[in-house]
C-alpha cells in the first residue's frame, strides 16, 4: 500500500490485528489512532483528499469492523477509494468459536466495491487486487480480511510492485460521437453540468479550460465545487439540495437546447434532480460507468476518460457566440438575491465572515444538517477538494474528523470546520484526538440546540415538535478541558478576530457561534 502513496492508516487496535499494525508501521506507513471506527474512516477519506492516494482504514473484528459499517457505505456512495482492513479468525478456528465471530464478507458486500479475504503466500497480490478495484472505474471502497494466522506467519518478500493506473482513452471515432459533435455544433444554448468524476479522472484542468474556451456556463454537485473556480462568472452554482435554488437553477436548465454531463454522478442529487431534462433537449453524457442509475436519460452516452470525450466532441469546432439572451447571468444575479450574505449576523454572516477570513488555499469542511444546505450554496470554493463533505450519504459527525485527517497529511494548509452542535457533540472524543496528535484545527459550531433540519420536515408536515429539542453544551468550556482553545462569537467582528487568532494557534480552537431558533426558516 505503501507504492501506492498510502502513508497513513487510521483505525481501533484490537488483539486480532496487532500483527497487522505492526506490518503497517514497518512498510513506512503511519498508524493513527481514533476514538471510535466512524471518525478514523472519515480521518481517512480527508487525507485522501489531501494527499490523492487510497485511504486505508483498520479494524478488528466484530464490533469493529460492525461500528466501520456508516463510514465503508460512506465512501461507496462518496466514490472514495479505501481499503478497509479487518482481522479474522482463522477458517478452522471459526468452526468451532463464535465469540465475537460475524460473518464480515456478508455484512460488507453492499458497501463495497468488492471482498477480498487473504490468503497464505498471495498477500502482495490481494492487496494489489484491491487497490485496482478501489481505484477502477468510480473508485470506491475495497474490504480485505486478514486472518489471524496468517497475519503473524512468515510470507514472501514484497517485490513493491503497484499497478500503473490505464492510460486515459476518450471514444473512439463513430457515428454516435459524430452525432453528438453535430449537437454540441449547432447549440445555441449549451449548459455543461460537472460532478465528482471529473475530480476522480484529474480532469478539472481540461475541463476549465473548455468551459472557457467555449464560453459554456457551468453548474456543478456539490461534490465538484471548484473544478472551475466559483469567482468565475461562467460557474453558475452548485445544485443538488437547495429547493430554493432549483426553483432558479431548474428553469434555466430546461432553456438549454443542449446539456453536456461531464462526470455527473446523480447520487449526489435530492428528487428534483430525477430525470430534470425538457421534452426534446438533447444530453449527451461522459461518465466513469455505463449508467445503471436511470436517475437521468441520455441521448448519447460515452464511457471512458471524461477530459478525453470532452477533447472529442469539441474536436474541430471554433468558439461562437452562445446565451445571446444573457440567461447564465441573470441566474448568477438570482442566485445571489435569494441568498444574500449582508446580514448583521446569524447563518449567512457567519459564512461569509469565514468566507472573508480563511486564506484562498484555505480549506473546509461540512458536516450534515441545515447548515449545510446553505453554506454550499453561499461558500465560493476558489479549487477543488476545498469543501469536503459528505454529500451522497448524509453522514453527521464528518466535518471534524474529515478536517483531522486532511491536516494530518497537509499540516501548513489552513482548515476550518463546519458542524451543529448536534453533529459535534457525535464525536466530541475526537477532540482529544486532535489534542494526541497536536493538530491547530478550527472548529466553527452552529448553536441553535434544535436538529434544525429535521424539525422544519415536521412543520412542513404540520406534525407536532418531537424529538429535535436537545439542551445545550458549553462547548469553549469542553474545547479548553481538553486541551484546546475554546470561545465564543456573537458578531462578525468578534468572529473574524477569533478566526485569525485560531489560525496561528498550534492547538486546536472551537469556537461556538450562537444562532436564533428557526433561523432557517426559508433560507434555502
Amino acid at each position: 500500500m505503501s507504492a501506492a502513496g498510502c502513508r497513513f492508516a487510521f483505525g481501533i487496535p484490537g488483539g486480532e490485528v496487532l500483527a497487522l499494525m505492526a506490518a503497517i508501521e514497518e512498510a513506512g506507513m503511519r498508524l493513527v489512532l481514533a476514538k471510535h471506527e466512524n471518525s478514523a474512516g472519515f480521518m481517512t477519506e480527508g487525507a485522501h483528499h489531501a494527499t490523492g492516494a487510497p485511504g486505508v482504514l483498520l479494524a478488528t473484528l466484530g464490533p469493529g469492523a460492525a461500528n466501520a459499517t456508516n463510514v465503508v457505505a460512506d465512501a461507496f456512495q462518496v466514490r472514495v477509494p479505501l481499503i478497509f482492513l479487518t482481522g479474522c479468525v482463522d477458517a478452522a478456528q471459526a468452526v468451532t468459536y463464535t465469540h465475537q465471530v460475524i460473518d464480515h464478507g456478508a455484512l460488507m458486500t453492499p458497501i463495497t466495491k468488492a471482498g477480498l479475504r487473504v490468503e497464505h503466500g498471495a498477500v502482495e497480490a490481494t492487496i494489489n487486487k484491491a487497490l485496482a478495484i478501489a481505484l477502477d472505474g468510480q473508485p470506491g471502497p475495497v474490504h480485505v480480511d486478514v486472518p489471524i494466522g496468517l497475519a503473524v506467519a512468515e510470507q514472501p518478500e514484497s517485490s513493491g510492485f503497484c499497478r500503473p493506473a490505464p492510460a486515459a482513452s476518450g471514444p473512439a471515432p463513430s457515428a454516435e460521437l459524430e452525432a453528438a459533435r453535430e449537437l454540441f455544433d449547432q447549440a445555441q444554448r449549451p449548459l455543461m453540468i460537472a460532478g465528482l468524476d471529473v475530480l476522480n479522472q484529474g480532469g478539472e484542468a481540461a475541463l476549465s479550460a473548455l468551459v472557457r474556451k467555449y464560453r459554456i456556463p457551468l453548474l456543478t454537485t456539490y461534490k465538484a465545487k471548484g473544478v472551475l473556480p466559483e469567482n468565475d462568472p461562467l460557474c453558475l452554482d452548485a445544485v443538488g439540495l437547495s429547493p430554493l435554488a432549483d426553483e432558479h437553477v431548474l428553469p434555466f436548465v430546461h432553456q438549454s437546447d443542449l446539456v453536456i454531463l461531464a462526470g455527473y454522478d446523480p447520487v449526489e442529487m435530492r428528487t428534483g434532480w430525477c430525470r430534470p431534462r425538457a421534452e426534446n433537449q438533447a444530453v449527451i453524457e461522459f461518465t466513469a460507468l455505463a449508467n445503471k442509475h436511470y436517475v437521468h436519460l441520455a441521448g448519447h452516452s460515452f464511457v471512458g476518460d471524461v477530459a478525453a470525450g470532452l477533447a472529442a466532441l469539441t474536436a474541430g469546432t471554433k468558439p461562437r457566440t452562445i446565451w445571446p439572451g444573457g440567461e447564465p447571468l441573470a441566474l448568477v444575479w438570482a442566485l445571489g438575491q435569494a441568498f444574500p450574505a449582508d446580514e448583521p449576523w446569524g447563518l449567512a454572516a457567519v459564512i461569509d465572515t469565514l468566507h472573508t477570513v480563511l486564506p484562498a488555499n484555505g480549506v473546509a469542511t461540512a458536516d450534515t444538517g441545515a447548515h449545510r444546505i446553505l453554506l454550499n450554496q453561499m461558500w465560493r470554493s476558489p479549487g477543488p477538494r476545498q469543501l469536503l463533505q459528505s454529500t451522497a450519504f448524509g453522514t453527521m459527525g464528518c466535518a471534524l474528523p474529515l478536517d483531522m485527517g486532511y491536516k494530518l497529511a497537509e499540516p501548513e494548509r489552513p482548515i476550518i470546520a463546519f458542524t451543529g452542535d448536534a453533529g459535534l457533540e457525535m464525536v466530541l472524543g475526537e477532540l482529544a484526538t486532535v489534542r494526541d496528535l497536536g493538530l491547530a484545527v478550527v472548529g466553527t459550531v452552529f448553536v441553535d440546540e434544535m436538529l434544525a433540519l429535521i424539525e422544519l420536515k415536521q412543520r412542513a408536515l404540520q406534525r407536532a415538535e418531537l424529538g429535535v429539542a436537545f439542551g445545550g453544551s458549553d462547548f469553549p468550556a469542553i474545547a479548553q478541558a481538553l486541551g484546546g482553545a475554546g470561545v465564543t462569537a456573537g458578531n462578525r467582528a468578534d468572529l473574524a478576530t477569533e478566526v485569525e487568532a485560531a489560525l496561528d494557534r498550534q492547538t486546536f480552537t472551537v469556537i461556538a457561534c450562537p444562532i436564533a431558533k428557526r433561523a432557517y426558516d426559508g433560507r434555502f
